[in-house]
């Protein structure tokens, strides 16, 4: 009878806390409908009901994790290309140029209307349908460049060395965002697939781009998840699952409600199990990428290189609202092989400011790979390998911020109308001093932190005594650390040039050329092929 008691106290404790639940709830609710009613009756001025609403829904949901969003009837289509990675539009990348105060294109993709329109990067925006641009935000034109597919509009736009606006008639289509934008083998037998995304089917194309290598001969594999922000969990199990045997539980989820609490396992026989593996990774690399690098590395089946990961480890689902609106929603956490979640920042537990922080390397946990290495949760996938990465000079910066970078680019284009392959294509000292010269004519001018710091210094001597006496020091540091724009641009030369070239791949060979030109001296990369090269360090680190 007690055992039955206590289970029946129990039950009645939780009805008592359920009930109080659903009375703030209710009670709430009612709040919110009455302070909207008094707003709409007695406001000093009209409100807009749904702009209002909408605020009060996005400052809500923002008091909870940034992955929790409200989407409108009208403002699906981000939504809709999250899940699909596709759109109806152009397929081009826009930018705004804050001079002009218009947008232009930056990058078209390879084989999308833009593209086959014949626009090119640089293209200034000018009238869509014959309504004026300038002054629309990137948001703006965005909006107005989509629409539904098999609709047609004409574009005007102002070509940089062509006197005259450009018309095109260009006709809206799905656009696919490139999944594998670029795969090859390289040298010693390497080969290399660039994954972007896990939204869409990424798995199919990775699929066909592996048996391609496979049919190359290679005899390992590195795979580049840098900047991938992730997607759909089901599809970096379904990759994950071409290197690990059937059966293999790769992720569980856990959740408040019991529909979440699922475990995901590994559905079909692989496609090479002893092909050895390395994963690139940067603070980029989030959620479903930190599945697949996370796994891969839990189960000993990859070498981790690069930088620590984003630390995402939490996992959303969509949901139907009302009158067509929509609610992407975290739902639960997941985690993966060894047990361990990733999540890096706790939501839950604010600052009193509202602020949060990344969880401190002191309080994550130990959990232990297949073969007993030590891994941690708390704080995105510790790479296998680091490798540390090159700071960006300020100058560098302030060279990309203002547009510099793109629009010599742009000049550079006109004058070039061909050149080597991506893979051949060096930029020369010729061309870099036709690139410092040209950084010269435009009275460029930017934030030296050495001066800022030296300035901030002698004020703070002076406010505490301490500068009489040492005004000859001071003056001695001035006069050494004078702004000197040639100085800066020979010694940031490598990082420039890099830069530069990317920037001028992506416009004769679009994303695929840009790729193939940052891998040139790609630190990254050239670690996970030491490491996929000398057998005896690759089972050392794996604990073969």
């Amino acid at each position: 009878m007690g055992a039955l008691a206590g289970v029946a106290a129990g039950a009645w404790m939780a009805f008592e806390l359920n009930d109080a639940h659903n009375f703030e709830m209710s009670k709430n609710l009612d709040i919110f409908n009455s302070v909207m009613k008094e707003l709409d009756m007695n406001y000093v001025d009209t409100i807009d009901a749904g702009k209002t609403v909408r605020q009060g829904i996005d400052a809500m949901l923002y008091g909870l994790d940034p992955y929790t969003v409200y989407y409108p009837e009208d403002d699906q289509s981000e939504l809709e290309q999250m899940v699909s990675n596709s759109y109806g539009g152009i397929g081009a990348v826009i930018s705004w140029n804050a001079k002009l105060k218009r947008s232009v294109i930056s990058e078209p993709y390879e084989g999308m209307p833009a593209a086959v329109a014949g626009l090119k990067v640089g293209d200034v925006l000018m009238e869509i349908d014959g309504e004026d641009l300038a002054g629309k935000d990137n948001q703006a034109v965005s909006n107005l460049l989509r629409g539904q597919v098999g609709t047609e509009f004409h574009l005007k736009v102002q070509r940089p060395g062509v006197e005259k606006l450009m018309d095109f008639d260009i006709v809206r289509r799905q656009v696919q965002l490139p999944l594998i934008p670029y795969y090859a083998k390289l040298d010693k037998g390497v080969g290399y697939i660039n994954l972007s995304t896990f939204s869409g089917n990424p798995s199919s194309d990775f699929r066909a781009a592996l048996e391609d290598l496979r049919k190359q001969g290679i005899t390992s594999l590195v795979i580049d998840i840098r900047s991938n922000g992730g997607g759909l969990l089901d599809e970096a199990v379904e990759i994950a699952n071409f290197f690990v045997p059937r059966g293999q539980t790769l992720v569980t989820t856990k959740g408040r409600d019991q529909k979440v609490r699922e475990t995901y396992k590994t559905l079909r026989e692989p496609i090479d199990l002893n092909l050895p593996l390395a994963v690139l990774v940067n603070s980029g690399t989030a959620s479903s990428s930190e599945i697949l690098a996370g796994s891969l590395q839990d189960l000993d089946r990859a070498v981790v290189v690069g930088s620590r990961t984003y630390g995402k480890g939490l996992v959303q689902m969509t949901r139907s609202l009302p009158y067509g609106a929509a609610m992407k929603l975290t739902t639960s956490k997941y985690y993966i092989p060894s047990g361990r979640c990733v999540q890096a920042i706790d939501y839950q537990h604010r600052n009193e400011d509202g602020s949060v922080g990344r969880i401190p390397d002191s309080l994550t946990n130990v959990f232990h790979t297949a073969k007993g290495r030590i891994v941690r949760d708390g704080g995105g996938v510790t790479p296998d390998i680091t490798v540390e990465q090159d700071t960006m000079p300020n100058i560098v910066y302030y060279l990309m911020n203002e547009n510099i970078v793109f629009d010599y680019a742009t000049q550079y284009c006109l004058k070039h109308p061909k050149v080597a392959p991506a893979e051949e294509f060096k930029l020369t000292e010729a061309d870099y001093e036709d690139f410092k010269a040209y950084v010269k004519q435009q009275d460029f001018k930017y934030d030296q932190q050495t001066e800022r710091m030296l300035k901030d210094l002698k004020r703070m001597a002076e406010f505490e005594g301490y500068l009489q006496g040492a005004d000859a020091e001071f003056a001695a540091l001035e006069q050494k650390l004078t702004h000197n724009l040639d100085y800066d641009l020979d010694h940031a030369a490598e990082q420039i040039k890099m830069l530069l070239s990317a920037e001028l791949m992506k416009r004769y060979y679009f994303q695929r050329g840009s790729i193939i030109e940052q891998l040139k001296g790609d630190k990254d990369l050239e670690a996970a092929v030491a490491v996929l090269t000398d057998e005896s360090r690759l089972r050392e680190i794996l604990g073969n």
